[in-house]
């Protein structure tokens, strides 16, 4: 009886979360498609604060960001 109590808690260890069960196309999809739409809220959230310290001057905006917001800083034309 030892024996077979060993052997069933050896294959419960097996069947955790991390075991090699196949996952379906469609899980898989569901799965990729939560990750993205995660990614995508994150990024959109940094980005978003991001503008928001530049609007009340806590952080110095990069060069891409002040052509976009100030070009007539670039202009040689008035020099």
């Amino acid at each position: 009886m030892g024996e077979e109590q060993h052997q069933e808690e050896e294959a419960n260890k097996k069947s955790g979360p991390n075991s090699s069960v196949p996952l379906t196309q469609a899980q898989f999809l569901l799965w990729k498609n939560q990750k993205d739409a995660e990614a995508s809220a994150k990024k959109a959230e940094a980005s978003r604060k991001r503008e928001a310290d530049i609007a009340s001057g806590v952080v110095q905006m990069n060069g891409r960001e002040l052509f976009k917001h100030e070009p007539w800083v670039f202009d040689n034309n008035l020099y």
